[in-house]
C-alpha cells in the first residue's frame, strides 16, 4: 500500500473513492478566458486547448502547456486539467494550452510522450495566428503527465523528431510525479499499483529505463526546471533524485515539497494549483515570472 500514496491522476477513474472523483472534476473555465478546441495531429485524441489571456497584453505573451495525468490510459484536457490554473494564468497574462494525448492500450508511453512533442510543434508553427511568444514557452504536467513532461525535457529523441530543440522550452513544471525512475518505482510499487505500472512500462528492464528521465539527464536538458511533490516517501526520494541529475548537468533545479497525503494530497495539488490561498501557487508564480523574464 505504500505506492498508493503518490497515486496516478486516473486512478479514480479505475475504482478509487468517489472522493476522488469529486476532486478530480473541474469546473467549466472562466468565461473571460474563451477557448478554442483545436486538432495539433491527424488523430481523434490529438487535440488540445488554447486559453489566450484573459486581458490583451501589450506583447506576445508567454503559454503554459499542460499535461494531464491518469496513469498513462485515463484522464483527458477536460476532466484533469484542473480549472484554476486556467483561470489563475491566463489572470496573469500568460496563455495556457491543455492537451489530450493518446492512452495505454491502445498507445504506448513512447507514443504519449511524442503526442507531447508534436503538440508543442503544432503550438510554436501557429503561435503567430494564436498570438503567444513562442520563445517563451514552459511545460507543466501532473501525476503521469509530469512524467511525460519530465521524459520530454530530458530525452531529446522526442523533440528532435518534430525539429525542435530543449532549448525551445523555458523550463519544466513537475506537479507530484514519481516515475521519473520507472524501475525503482516498480520495485516500490505494491499489489495495487503494480498492474498499472505493468500496462504502461511492461516488464523489460532496458525499456523502463529508457522511460526513465533521470536515465536521461546526463542532457542535453531543459535548463530549468520547477519539481513540486506533496509528503510521500517515494516521490519526495524520486524528486530529490532527479533534481540531483539535472543539476549535475547545469539545469536548474528548485523542488519544494507540500502539505498532502496519498490519493487526497496529489489530486488536491493538481486540483489546488491556481487558487490563491494554496501554497504551491505563489511558488510557482515566481518561478514563472523568472522564467518568462527577458534574457
Amino acid at each position: 500500500m505504500r505506492a498508493i500514496g503518490w497515486v496516478l491522476a486516473g486512478l479514480f477513474l479505475a475504482g478509487a473513492p468517489a472522493l476522488a472523483q469529486q476532486q478530480m472534476a473541474s469546473p467549466p473555465p472562466a468565461a473571460s478566458s474563451p477557448k478554442r478546441d483545436l486538432a495539433y495531429g491527424a488523430l481523434p485524441e490529438q487535440r488540445l486547448d488554447y486559453h489566450p489571456p484573459a486581458a490583451a497584453t501589450r506583447a506576445p505573451p508567454p503559454l503554459v502547456v499542460f499535461v494531464h495525468g491518469g496513469g498513462w490510459e485515463r484522464g483527458s484536457k477536460d476532466n484533469a486539467t484542473g480549472a484554476a490554473k486556467i483561470q489563475h494564468f491566463t489572470g496573469e497574462g500568460y496563455a495556457f494550452a491543455t492537451i489530450n494525448y493518446r492512452l495505454v492500450p491502445g498507445a504506448t508511453v513512447e507514443q504519449q510522450a511524442q503526442d507531447v512533442a508534436t503538440a508543442i510543434a503544432w503550438l510554436v508553427a501557429h503561435a503567430r495566428e494564436l498570438g503567444f511568444d513562442p520563445d517563451r514557452m514552459v511545460l507543466m504536467g501532473h501525476s503521469a503527465g509530469a512524467h511525460l513532461a519530465a521524459l520530454v525535457g530530458t530525452d531529446p529523441r522526442y523533440m528532435h523528431k518534430q525539429d525542435l530543440m530543449l532549448d525551445q522550452l523555458r523550463g519544466v513544471v513537475l506537479l507530484d510525479g514519481a516515475a521519473y525512475d520507472v524501475p525503482a518505482q516498480i520495485a516500490a510499487a505494491g499489489r495495487f499499483m503494480r498492474p498499472i505500472y505493468a500496462k504502461a512500462f511492461g516488464t523489460d528492464p532496458a525499456r523502463q529505463r529508457a522511460l526513465s528521465p533521470i536515465a536521461h539527464t546526463a542532457g542535453p536538458n531543459v535548463l530549468s526546471f520547477l519539481i513540486l511533490h506533496v509528503q510521500r516517501d517515494d516521490g519526495t526520494r524520486q524528486s530529490e533524485a532527479l533534481a540531483a541529475g539535472l543539476r549535475a548537468e547545469g539545469s536548474k533545479v528548485q523542488v519544494q515539497g507540500f502539505e498532502g497525503r496519498g490519493l487526497r494530497g496529489h489530486v488536491a495539488m493538481n486540483r489546488q494549483l491556481g487558487e490563491a490561498d494554496y501554497p504551491a501557487t505563489a511558488v510557482v508564480d515566481r518561478w514563472l515570472s523568472a522564467t518568462f523574464a527577458p534574457r
